[in-house]
């Protein structure tokens, strides 16, 4: 088995459309498998022709806003959008001043025959850190055990913008970023969470040295073209099949968002 998996948060699907890009994207690149994240639009405000694909939308209630997507060559077995009702009681996550996060499209499971692929678009803390205390308390934990409850099937591939940046080494300015929104210490906290429960963070286990790895760059002073970035889009992988991982890259040339694509082969 020889499969390449993408992950890219669009910021816009109609976007990165309008720029002629994912067609060039998909024709250099090939994958299997592809993540999206943040596509701001349902299926039928999209005018795209990929016939290869097999492709499953779950979108915001509100349009323009969040909302995931996943493409496979090979149909899924299914498809899972959002927690099951369980965890969302389990944890509370019933949403918060801005609205329930149940409804903004964020995660999508797939099933195929030996593993779950799951795209997450999770919830920014904000400027601010209004939404801090839905990530904290209620949705990094709830991730965490959704995909332990995956798990328990079939080994979970799970990938997205995770909006945090773990470890110093993941963001080009750290210091006077503690404590600002993506670079808590509760949303890495949150993060640290995964990787004890097991699952492995495929770059920085592949490359734990590799500083200038980044996937996000804000809008302002250049950037992205001196790389004064962030790496907040992961793929992460059971215990059971990271040994199968193999090539995790990150992709800055891609353009087209304020993200790049990262991807793994298997």
């Amino acid at each position: 088995m020889h499969m390449k998996l993408y992950s890219w948060n669009v910021n816009g699907l109609r976007a990165v459309l309008n720029k002629g890009l994912s067609q060039k994207f998909i024709e250099e690149h090939d994958p299997d498998i592809l993540c999206l994240q943040e596509t701001k639009a349902e299926r039928g405000q999209v005018e795209l022709d990929l016939p290869q694909y097999h492709e499953h939308f779950f979108s915001a209630v509100r349009k323009g806003y969040s909302g995931t997507a996943i493409f496979s060559k090979e149909p899924a077995i299914r498809y899972v959008d959002g927690f099951p009702q369980d965890i969302i009681e389990q944890f509370g996550v019933t949403g918060d001043t801005y609205g329930d996060p149940n409804a903004e499209g964020r995660v999508i499971a797939a099933e195929f025959a030996d593993f779950w692929v799951v795209t997450v678009y999770t919830p920014n803390s904000k400027g601010d850190l209004s939404r801090l205390s839905l990530r904290e308390q209620h949705w990094d934990p709830a991730f965490l055990a959704y995909m332990q409850q995956l798990e328990q099937a079939k080994p979970v591939l799970f990938c997205g913008d995770l909006n945090v940046a773990h470890e110093e080494i993941d963001l080009a300015n750290p210091a006077p970023n503690v404590g600002k929104h993506g670079f808590t210490d509760e949303e890495r906290a949150g993060f640290q969470a995964f990787v004890d429960a097991g699952f492995i963070d495929t770059f920085r286990t592949a490359y734990p040295d590799k500083k200038d790895a980044y996937t996000w760059w804000t809008h302002w002073a250049n950037a992205r073209a001196r790389n004064v970035g962030w790496r907040i889009d992961y793929w992460l992988a059971s215990k059971d099949i990271a040994n199968q991982v193999k090539n995790p890259k990150i992709h800055p040339d891609v353009l087209g968002s304020d993200h790049c694509p990262v991807s793994i082969e298997l």
